[in-house]
């Protein structure tokens, strides 16, 4: 079973979860009941203190397979953009992403390009991140996190200053996912 603390504050105690592979799953609940604290400790990007996480076969506990995994997952945190540079421009921040994953220029610009024109960011490409609206952050944040097409795809709360009804051009989340899901 699984527990996590802020301190003297629980944040998460006696939870077990188990999601079988190609699977989409919401996790649902009133603020301040863990759920992010949850999602970070799956995606390894906070330390376990007690229990085991299992992601892709192994246990995030275990420092090789920490290694091994962390490439093939992405985790896109809660928050409006927090996971973008905002002094970069649209296509530099997923460029940049790209080339962490050590993809060629032609498999960089093919990807980007796809998932700018999903999420409605094309006519945004050259526009700093910082510039961004709310919205459009989250989508951005959003390409980073698939430029690598992983395994397995985190996304804390993202539809977050996302327009539930885009317009014309602008691109919906469900299109990126099914995009997504079909790779």
């Amino acid at each position: 079973m699984l527990v996590s603390s802020f301190g003297a504050t629980i944040a998460l105690r006696d939870i077990s979860l188990a999601i079988p592979a190609r699977r989409m799953v919401g996790l649902i609940g009133p603020d301040g009941v863990g759920k992010s604290s949850l999602l970070s400790l799956i995606a390894g990007a906070r330390t376990i203190e007690q229990g085991n996480v299992i992601v892709l076969g192994g246990d995030m506990r275990d420092v090789h397979h920490r290694r091994e995994v962390c490439p093939k997952i992405a985790w896109m945190p809660q928050g409006l953009g927090k996971n973008l540079y905002h002094t970069l421009s649209v296509y530099e921040n997923v460029d940049f992403f790209a080339r962490l994953f050590g993809h060629d220029k032609a498999e960089r610009d093919l990807r980007i390009n796809e998932l700018l024109q999903s999420t409605g960011l094309a006519p945004f490409r050259d526009r700093p991140a910082g510039k961004l609206s709310g919205g459009m952050k989250q989508k951005l944040g959003l390409c980073c996190a698939l430029i690598h097409d992983p395994q397995l795809l985190i996304l804390d709360e993202p539809t977050t200053g996302v327009d539930p009804s885009p317009g014309r051009n602008s691109g919906s989340l469900s299109t990126v996912f099914a995009s997504a899901s079909r790779r």
